[in-house]
């Protein structure tokens, strides 16, 4: 079903977000602290969506043939 590298990375990928966006990791989270000025909650929350969007275009926009020299 999901053939070469990039799918199964989107794969990884995807259970990374579900894992990472359900309720024991995010628990983590949940305290009443600041960073910046800004709540802890809120701004994790956004820094792992922002890394899984890079994630997610690394490996989408990634070249397949890079580093093989045949």
């Amino acid at each position: 079903m999901f053939q070469g590298l990039a799918a199964q990375r989107l794969v990884a990928l995807f259970f990374a977000a579900w894992a990472l966006f359900n309720f024991p990791l995010l628990a983590l989270w949940d305290r009443d602290a600041r960073v910046w000025g800004l709540p802890l909650f809120p701004l994790a929350l956004f820094i792992i969506w922002g890394l899984l969007i890079v994630a997610l275009a690394w490996v989408v926009e990634r070249d397949p043939d890079a580093g093989h020299p045949d």
